[in-house]
């Protein structure tokens, strides 16, 4: 009787490709066979790196690419835009999302919003149709002394009722009215530290982005002003990587890390993406004050990212 030795784990190479954020795996085929030392190598870069990249996974469909995001953790569905195949792929493509234009965080106005996002090129426009991403521990950590104190101090109300238009200005009127039917048929807002401690680093991460509303307990001229300020230190280039991408790129970021915005420039060419998120937890803020729901009181679906024990005073009820 023979014996079959265990295949050897395999080597990955991660290669830098900006001084604070960005890195691109190779030697990786991508799927849900993986073993275990490779994942967490995987794991490892990403909450090094914040966002790392694969080229050439133009082998994955939609149950590979879910299978390979349950290695991470448990994939979660978006809280109101209806999944592209029944199960969790969410799509990213000219009439869902992928002429965004704003720097964000997935999901944040609901509190346990994803840890992971995984996004995958399927059609990639002749030009243009690049993505952003920010390192928000390093524009936190680059902060100076007097707005870190005022940064810790600060909560901030984040939703997905926002003034579409206001982005989207030539935007046409069903598209209006799409938005509005569809990724508001839930109005939620949750209220989030401004500055939150990483669960799995410690680092300390600003937590903002267009989700974001007011900050609580400010007049609006001032809110905005300060918003503004904080914001603008998570876009300085240094903090950021621009990704060109090619059809079969995979990309997977640490969304509790990251910011990231998707350039409306490929004019009317066709740019289809797939994101796969996974569930992530509640965060705390460096006095340890969790999120808090505010709205809505009930909400019809527990799977909408609220699932993880968020501090909420509202009524969490199953569909």
């Amino acid at each position: 009787m023979t014996s079959t030795a265990p295949a050897a784990p395999l080597v990955l190479t991660v290669d830098k490709v900006g001084g604070r954020i960005g890195a691109v795996i190779s030697g990786v085929r991508l799927g849900g066979d993986l073993d275990g030392a490779t994942v967490a190598a995987i794991r490892a870069a990403v909450l090094e790196h914040k966002v790392v990249f694969f080229r050439d996974q133009q082998h994955l469909d939609g149950d590979q690419h879910e299978a390979f995001g349950r290695l991470l953790g448990e994939p979660v569905a978006h809280p109101t835009v209806p999944s592209v195949d029944g199960k969790y792929a969410f799509a990213v493509d000219n009439d869902h999302g992928g002429r965004a234009n704003q720097w964000h965080s997935d999901v944040t106005f609901v509190p346990a919003f994803p840890a992971f996002s995984i996004l995958r090129a399927e059609v990639v426009p002749p030009y243009g149709g690049n993505t952003l991403w920010a390192n928000t521990a390093a524009a936190y950590a680059g902060l100076p002394q007097p707005l870190k104190v005022l940064a810790e101090n600060l909560r901030a109300v984040h939703t997905n009722d926002y003034d579409y238009a206001a982005v989207r200005p030539e935007a046409p009127s069903a598209e209006l009215l799409q938005h509005r039917k569809v990724f508001t048929s839930t109005k939620f807002e949750t209220e989030h530290p401004v500055v939150r401690v990483h669960p799995e680093t410690g680092e300390r991460v600003l937590l903002l982005g267009n989700f974001v509303k007011k900050l609580a307990g400010l007049r609006g001229s001032d809110s905005r002003a300060l918003i503004n300020v904080l914001q603008s230190h998570i876009e300085r280039p240094e903090n950021t990587v621009r990704w060109q991408w090619r059809t079969g790129d995979v990309a997977l970021w640490d969304n509790r890390a990251t910011q990231h915005y998707g350039v409306d420039d490929s004019d009317a060419h066709e740019r289809t993406l797939r994101r796969v998120t996974i569930d992530g937890d509640v965060p705390v803020g460096v006095d340890g004050s969790r999120s808090v729901l505010l709205a809505p009181r009930t909400v019809p679906d527990p799977s909408y990212g609220i699932a993880s024990g968020a501090s909420t005073d509202a009524t969490v009820t199953q569909a």
